[in-house]
């Protein structure tokens, strides 16, 4: 539509000379409809002529029509803020919409302290902030990460009695939340009288971004429970993501349900989110069944699907969706391409890994990052090519960083190679001296290798730093709830008779030819003791409180945050025959099904 066009109604009206001050001129223009065709502009060039017939009629000084043009200028997709500003300066006496609105578009356009500064301005000028004032406000101390004068603010909030009002304290919620003051935040939630679907979604998307995963999940959980508000799309993605990292399908195929039941159309987020949750939740087919099943699929969806695929070890399959990615047309970028490399890499496909590096620089002219270098040492080091890895690192172009080195220290572990992995070690303690982790992993080599000496060097210089690694832990899902468990673990309401079924469960390994792998057990101490400390790993624990808990030949599915030890990974290959379980395992780097004495990975991890 043209400027002409917009402008054509007004044709009826002759410009004065003098701007008349008539109300009459001005009904009459209402009546032409100035304000149906302020609403029908569609680019800064109409809008200015429109507004030029306004002042032009004296129209202007119409607090109502100057306002509006603000209004229109300062929030359309196609408006100028610098304009709009100018505007609200013509205004004589500009009244808290104005302020709410000026405020509003320079937060929407991220001048952040211009709108912090309007805010000064409406407080010196005597004008109340009112309820829609705040939200923006305190959306612009997120954005600026300005706690102090949030908080401020919040005081301002309280003067103003505005303590009670749901759109304020949903901002509120949001910006602690920003900060990761989760407490205000819960604070803020557990004074409101009144929680709109917008204040179970702020409160849910706070914990999310904390990767408070559990509390997520509780406060869906809550909001269901009222049963006055239908969850949106928002609050259902967050869930998922809960779902994702605690490892709990039952839970989202909970939510994947109420999303069929109340949405007709599901959009490609949602159904991205929903193949990422299943397969890492361990469920690889029900993802890739939405994933073929989806109309429209994004570069992001193949994203999904490649990594998920990769973590799995289906590598060929990963490639083969891949191939089905750059038939539809859609141009990979550096983020695919860590996914397909990392694919190969965990099964073990070490030509098609240097095929798909060299084809990402020559046929789609992506240089390497980091990343891809890291996939690359990674890919070379579980084959055993770790002389080749270890120069791959030296030809790097840009400096390589701690995780590079680490990917190239851990395949020196696997293949007990202490050599390279004391200079992959001496690397990253020049780069990064805070990871209690890669002091361990040299400690455990030199303890693989006898040399107790080096052993108490590197822990006495962990001790020294006040370096403490994360303890291992195991997550299992039983009777529709998530159960932590570490390893030595006797805080279960039912210990004893966890305690029991290892026993009856090493009982029957016996019959089966089960040795524990001692070397497991990198201190120095007796055998009985080192059996012992192997007995009691988490994983272990959590396979027997699933034995416990749940019915006969259902699946077993666990998630760890540390990598599975090689006689975890034995014993749970043991049990899965025994017991005729499948059984699921989740560890830092991907998952392996156990089923009937044998792993998906083929002991390849």
């Amino acid at each position: 539509m043209s400027g002409t066009s917009v402008l054509s109604q007004t044709h009826l009206f002759s410009l004065p000379n003098n701007p008349p001050q008539s109300s009459e001129l001005n009904a009459k223009f209402n009546e032409q409809g100035w304000l149906s065709l302020l609403k029908r502009c569609k680019s800064m060039e109409e809008f200015k002529q429109l507004h030029a017939r306004i002042l032009k009629l004296g129209l202007f000084w119409d607090s109502f029509c100057g306002s509006n043009l603000a209004a229109t200028c300062a929030l359309s997709r196609w408006g100028s803020m610098e304009y709009a500003c100018s505007i609200f300066r013509q205004i004589e006496e500009p009244g808290s919409f104005d302020y709410n609105i000026l405020i509003r578009g320079n937060v929407n356009h991220m001048n952040l302290e211009e709108a912090l500064l309007l805010y000064v301005e409406m407080l010196e000028s005597g004008i109340q902030p009112d309820n829609f004032t705040y939200p923006f406000v305190l959306k612009a101390c997120s954005l600026l990460g300005a706690l102090k004068e949030g908080v401020q603010i919040h005081g301002h909030v309280f003067k103003a009695g505005l303590e009670g009002n749901v759109f304020v304290q949903n901002g509120l919620i949001n910006m602690y939340g920003k900060f990761g003051t989760i407490k205000h935040a819960c604070a803020v939630f557990e004074q409101m009288d009144e929680k709109s679907v917008a204040s179970w979604s702020s409160i849910i998307g706070v914990h999310a971004s904390a990767e408070m995963w559990k509390e997520c999940l509780m406060f869906l959980g809550d909001m269901s429970g009222e049963g006055r508000h239908r969850a949106e799309e928002s609050i259902l993605v967050s869930a998922l993501s809960a779902c994702t990292h605690l490892g709990s399908p039952y839970l989202g195929r909970c939510i994947h349900g109420i999303l069929l039941r109340n949405f007709s159309e599901l959009n490609v987020v949602v159904k991205t989110s929903l193949i990422d949750m299943y397969v890492k939740c361990g469920n690889l087919e029900k993802g890739l069944c939405v994933f073929q099943n989806m109309a429209v699929k994004n570069r992001y969806s193949y994203t999904v699907m490649i990594s998920g695929l990769a973590i799995h070890g289906r590598g060929k399959e990963a490639l083969r969706v891949f191939s089905e990615m750059l038939e539809e047309g859609l141009a990979p970028d550096d983020v695919v391409y860590v996914g397909v490399l990392s694919a190969c890499s965990h099964a073990g496909l070490v030509n098609e890994g240097l095929q798909c590096f060299n084809r990402m620089q020559l046929d789609h002219k992506i240089k390497p990052t980091v990343q891809h270098y890291g996939c690359m040492v990674d890919l070379m080091g579980r084959a055993g090519m770790l002389k080749e890895a270890y120069d791959l690192i030296k030809s790097m172009p840009t400096k390589p960083n701690d995780v590079v080195w680490r990917s190239l220290l851990s395949a020196c572990k696997v293949h007990l190679n202490l050599e390279i992995g004391e200079i992959a070690a001496e690397n990253i303690f020049k780069l990064n001296q805070h990871n209690p982790g890669d002091y361990l992993v040299l400690a455990n080599m030199y303890a693989r290798a006898q040399k107790w000496v080096d052993v108490a060097r590197i822990r006495t210089e962990m001790a020294e730093k006040h370096l403490v690694q994360t303890a291992g832990f195991s997550f299992v899902e039983a009777n529709r709830k998530v159960y932590k468990f570490v390893s030595q673990d006797k805080s279960q309401p039912q210990c004893d008779t966890i305690y029991d079924m290892i026993h009856q469960m090493e009982w029957q390994l016996k019959f089966e030819g089960y040795n524990p792998d001692m070397s497991q057990v990198l201190l120095d101490v007796d055998e009985e003791e080192k059996r012992h400390r192997l007995k009691y790993h988490s994983q272990k624990l959590a396979i027997a409180f699933a034995l416990i808990q749940t019915s006969e030949g259902s699946p077993i599915r666990i998630s760890r945050n540390l990598r599975m030890c090689n006689d975890c990974h034995t014993y749970t290959k043991f049990i899965s025959v025994i017991y005729e379980r499948e059984i699921t395992v989740r560890d830092r780097n991907r998952f392996h099904h156990f089923k009937d004495g044998t792993c998906s990975c083929k002991d390849y991890w």
